[in-house]
């Protein structure tokens, strides 16, 4: 019979930067449980922090990397051991790489790539839903020499 607790809260960071093709690369890293799985950075949300400083807290200690908050991008709750977990996920884009605390795998991939790799399909479903957001943040196309002399 399950216990009748709030599931513990946590927050993750699915992360991006623009490639040199203009098209944007996702942030992954190893779990730390199961290093064979591919997850977004994530992790409890600490007293006095909020979501979102969690989730930016989670991307520099797990993946190095300091980004600027775009927005939600939704929630995944799922069963670890014996306890119930809700994990709200926000969308950030690279501004810099910042010291490591943990030295977990990382991987910049494109976004079929990570779809494919994603080890868990709710997480694959959160970045399907955030890749429409990391597209207002590419460059245009066909703007290109519209200011020529």
């Amino acid at each position: 019979m399950k216990k009748n607790t709030s599931p513990v809260a946590q927050a993750g960071a699915i992360a991006f930067k623009i490639a040199d093709d203009d098209s944007p690369l996702i942030l992954l890293v190893r779990a730390k449980k199961t290093p064979e799985d591919w997850i977004f950075p994530k992790g409890h949300i600490e007293v006095g922090e909020t979501a979102e400083e969690a989730a930016a807290r989670e991307l520099a200690e797990e993946a190095g990397v300091r980004g600027e908050p775009i927005g939600l991008v939704g929630t995944v709750e799922f069963q670890s051991g014996d306890e119930d977990v809700r994990v709200t996920y926000y969308l950030f884009i690279f501004v810099s790489e910042v010291l490591r605390k943990e030295k977990r795998e990382r991987r910049w991939c494109s976004s079929k790539e990570a779809l494919s790799l994603l080890s868990h399909e709710n997480a694959a479903d959160l970045l399907r839903k955030a890749l429409p957001l990391m597209k207002t943040y590419l460059p245009q196309k066909g703007t290109e020499g519209t200011n020529a002399a």
